[in-house]
């Protein structure tokens, strides 16, 4: 009955509208009282300043801001730019722009809101002048940028590494493979519609053009080389490449292409520390929240649920794309992890299920949230940014769910398509 109660209050407070720490703090707080009375205020103390006390979630703060300075200079259209030279005369041409620039913007990047802002002011016009839909533009913008986070470096996938103990190496390889079959699906996606609109396409660069295009942006290549090179190569570590990234980004383009001046850069530095403060509170709260997940033994029960059901591992993986497909309609991404990784994960490792599958399996379900109505946050982020309607924006969003669903349950029971690139690189 009390744990009931708490439940419903954890529900009473996201109607509400209460910031999602407060969701996930006050009634992790209520069943402490509830359950745990004697238990020390400052072990609860200690638990939520754990939860933030590791060196691998350094990497975050340093990737959201390497993330902001090139959306907010030249990087990020001088990426756009050679996959528009490589790509842009194919049939789509604009579209399968949107795709590959969606996939080079996350592998700098590791945010989807950042892609979807940063592709949306450059290509969306384009993609209405060539001819696309304004239902299938939105909806292209909005699912593409579902990419960054899967492709490294995620910070999705550092998030789940940090609560799991999973290599993020290892998370990020896996990533790069699952990213590109979703990018593959929504290039042939992309293909169907583009043959069904008569779309335009750009003409067919020489190679010596599309060679100098990407001379030109070598300075903008330098970033995803410097990042995936240095972390499979084994250089660096994942966090040490998201501090390279910054140092990297600020002197390009305050000495290079010279788009940010000091006035600018205080900006982006004040806007990074600000979005870092949001996750990193998010991440102490579910530090509790591990806490008390192993206290009440939710594993266990989750496990003796599934035996008197006589429920088998397939079953296991439909009930784990389920809840999260629930959840991402609701709550942003870093919740959904903190909130059903710990009692989740367990579980699977019950049924044999490589950590990096699951990773993959769950990561790929917050994905599929971002752009899943009532509050897809990706879909926010494109009407602030495009100034359309949100109605609009969902309209379009549909069909790339269910080519979304589709990747899913390939990616769930294939396990190969998650491990193969880690196996590749790692043995």
């Amino acid at each position: 009955m009390i744990l009931a109660l708490i439940l419903l209050l954890a529900v009473l407070l996201l109607v509400a509208g209460f910031e999602m720490f407060l969701v996930l703090g006050l009634p992790a707080l209520a069943y402490k009282e509830a359950f745990y009375g004697r238990l020390p205020d400052a072990a609860v103390v200690q638990k939520i300043v754990g939860g933030i006390d590791h060196s691998t979630l350094l990497a975050i703060p340093f990737f959201i801001f390497a993330a902001n300075l090139m959306g907010s200079g030249q990087i990020a259209r001088q990426l756009v730019g050679v996959v528009t030279a490589l790509v842009g005369h194919s049939r789509g041409g604009i579209g399968h722009v949107v795709v590959g620039g969606s996939m080079a913007f996350g592998a700098v990047s590791g945010s989807a809101p950042a892609t979807v802002a940063a592709m949306g002011r450059m290509v969306y016009p384009e993609m209405r002048k060539a001819g696309y839909s304004e239902k299938f533009s939105l909806g292209l913008l909005v699912s593409s940028a579902e990419t960054a986070l899967l492709i490294p470096p995620s910070i999705t996938l550092i998030v789940y590494g940090w609560i799991t103990g999973t290599s993020i190496s290892q998370l990020f390889a896996a990533g790069l493979g699952v990213g590109l079959v979703l990018g593959v699906a929504f290039a042939i996606f992309v293909e169907i519609q583009a043959r069904r609109d008569n779309v335009s396409h750009s003409d067919r660069l020489p190679w010596g053009a599309r060679l100098r295009a990407i001379w030109n942006a070598k300075w903008a290549l330098g970033m995803p080389v410097i990042i995936l090179g240095g972390i499979y190569s084994g250089v660096i570590t994942p966090t040490e490449a998201a501090a390279v990234s910054v140092v990297y980004a600020i002197l390009v383009e305050t000495l290079v292409f010279r788009s940010l001046n000091w006035g600018a850069l205080v900006k982006i530095t004040e806007d990074s520390a600000i979005n870092t403060s949001i996750i990193f509170v998010l991440l102490a709260m579910g530090g509790l929240i591990s806490f008390f997940v192993t206290l009440a033994q939710v594993p266990t029960a989750i496990l003796g649920l599934l035996d008197s059901a006589d429920a088998g591992r397939i079953a296991f993986l439909i009930a784990v794309n389920i809840c999260f497909f629930i959840a991402g309609m609701f709550i942003d991404p870093n919740s959904t992890l903190l909130v059903l990784v710990p009692p989740l994960y367990p579980v699977a490792q019950s049924f044999g299920i490589d950590p990096v599958h699951f990773g993959m399996l769950v990561t790929f379900n917050v994905c599929l949230g971002m752009i899943t109505p009532p509050f897809g946050l990706d879909i926010f982020v494109a009407s602030s940014t495009l100034g359309k309607p949100v109605a609009d924006i969902i309209r379009g969003v549909w069909p790339f769910v269910l080519v979304n669903v589709i990747v899913l349950l390939l990616i769930t029971y294939i396990p190969q398509i998650s491990l193969f690139v880690p196996r590749l690189i790692y043995g």
